[in-house]
This record gives structure tokens, C-alpha cells and sequence, in this order.
């Protein structure tokens, strides 16, 4: 069997469940080695690396808040020490407060674009450094069409988050080009823990809107990050790839 990402090091953020947790298992399938990031989520982001060594690959999990540098400099050094290099890296952490706009908080804002946007920063700036020292690389950001197209008022500052994710894409794309491709992938609904707790009338409203009348499974997410870290991939620069089921 041909796997595409054979001998590849992946560092994805956020991998201890949902999006980033099937990408880590399908990145592992293809061949790669995973490092698999989590902040909280311990016990689910070693369950993930023991997924991935039944599969027959190596993993790691590392803690890091991609928020804070130090913290972002020790998971590509871990990363590193353990395996060498990074070909690919997987922008997924991300966090979201669902709050009315009138009681929305400083704190909240500050985290959110923390998180979702200065740890995207962050994590590309250092792990495209490792990238350059062997040649070159792939980071495929997660973004979200609710940064492309927004009518979410209650989570203002996550849609902020995610349009500064686009258009940090396309920046990096310029400033490491050649030799590192930069893409993103703009999810809709999707099944997932950040999902879970919607009231169940809002969800049947928003599966009315989508063309396929369901949300998204993450390993359907989890494809569209392959083919963009994938070779075949190849000519795909400052992208911005909808995985949305078709939605209007």
C-alpha cells in the first residue's frame, strides 16, 4: 500500500479529541509520526498515542498552551529531540465562548484570540524554523467558515479569530514560500465535543441550511487536512479550502 505521508513527522495542536484526534489516527495510517498536542485533556491525548502505536506508528503527547511562546518554543524542541524534524504542522487548537454580545468579556476575547489566532502565529513561527533547517514543509491552519461567512453573534470573537486565521494563511504563504506550503481548511458544523451541548432546535435549524442535511464526522475534516499535507497537494499555496457540506 502506497502511504502517503511515509516517514513524515506531524505536530498537530488540539489532537486529544475531535478534528485534531482523527487527523492524528489518519496522519498515522498514512505513515506519518505523530506529536499530539493537548492542554488539558491528558488522559484522552495519551489514549490517542496508544491508538497510534497499535496502528504501527510512533507518537508522543505533548502539554503545551499554544498561547504562551515559551510554552510553544518546548513543544517543537520536544517534538524535535524525539523525532528529528517537522514536516507537517496541523493548526487545530482552538476554544469557544458561546455568550450574548452584551455580556461577553475582555478575558473572553483575550482568550480566544490568544488561543485560536497568536497560537497559530506562534506554532508557525517556530515550527517553521525547524521546517527550513530540512528543506521545507506544510502547515494547513484550521480556520472555520464562520470566519469566511459569519451570522454568529454569540461567538463574535471566535469568528474574529477565525477570519485573522485566513488571512494570516495567505500572509504565511507569501513569507515562506517556496519552501513551506501554507493552506487552510474552513470546516462548518461538525461533530464534535465543542458541538455537543447546542440546543438540539438550533441544530436541526442549521442541518435544514446544509446541502447535505447532516454535519460533518471529524475524520471527513481529517481528509481534507491529508490531501493538503499530502504530495498531492503539491501546487496548493494560500488556500482557503471549505469542508462545509454546501450551506446557504
Amino acid at each position: 500500500m502506497n502511504m502517503r505521508l511515509k516517514n513524515k513527522i506531524a505536530l498537530i495542536t488540539g489532537a486529544s479529541g475531535g478534528i485534531g484526534k482523527a487527523t492524528a489516527l489518519l496522519f498515522a495510517k498514512e505513515g506519518a509520526k505523530v506529536a499530539v498536542n493537548y492542554f488539558s485533556s491528558e488522559k484522552e491525548a495519551f489514549a490517542v498515542v496508544d491508538e497510534i502505536e497499535k496502528i504501527g506508528s510512533e507518537a508522543i503527547a505533548i502539554k503545551c498552551d499554544v498561547s504562551k511562546e515559551m510554552d510553544v518554543k518546548k513543544m517543537v524542541q520536544a517534538t524535535v529531540d524525539k523525532f528529528g524534524k517537522i514536516d507537517i504542522l496541523v493548526n487545530n487548537a482552538g476554544i469557544v465562548f458561546d455568550v450574548p454580545f452584551f455580556e461577553r468579556t475582555v478575558e473572553q476575547w483575550k482568550k480566544t484570540l490568544d488561543v485560536n489566532l497568536l497560537g497559530t502565529f506562534l506554532c508557525s513561527k517556530y515550527a517553521s524554523q525547524q521546517m527550513l533547517k530540512t528543506g521545507g514543509g506544510k502547515i494547513i491552519n484550521i480556520s472555520s467558515t464562520n470566519g469566511i461567512n459569519s451570522f454568529s453573534p454569540d461567538a463574535m470573537d471566535y469568528d474574529a479569530s477565525k477570519a485573522g486565521i485566513v488571512i494570516l494563511t495567505r500572509d504565511l504563504a507569501k513569507e515562506l514560500a517556496p519552501k513551506i506550503q501554507v493552506n487552510s481548511i474552513a470546516p462548518g458544523w461538525v461533530d464534535t465535543e465543542m458541538n455537543k451541548d447546542l440546543p438540539k432546535d438550533f441544530v436541526e435549524e442549521e442541518i435544514e441550511k446544509i446541502y447535505l442535511k447532516r454535519f460533518a464526522k471529524p475524520e471527513e475534516i481529517a481528509k481534507a487536512i491529508l490531501f493538503l499535507a499530502s504530495d498531492e497537494a503539491s501546487y496548493i499555496t494560500g488556500s482557503i479550502l471549505k469542508v462545509d457540506g454546501g450551506y446557504g
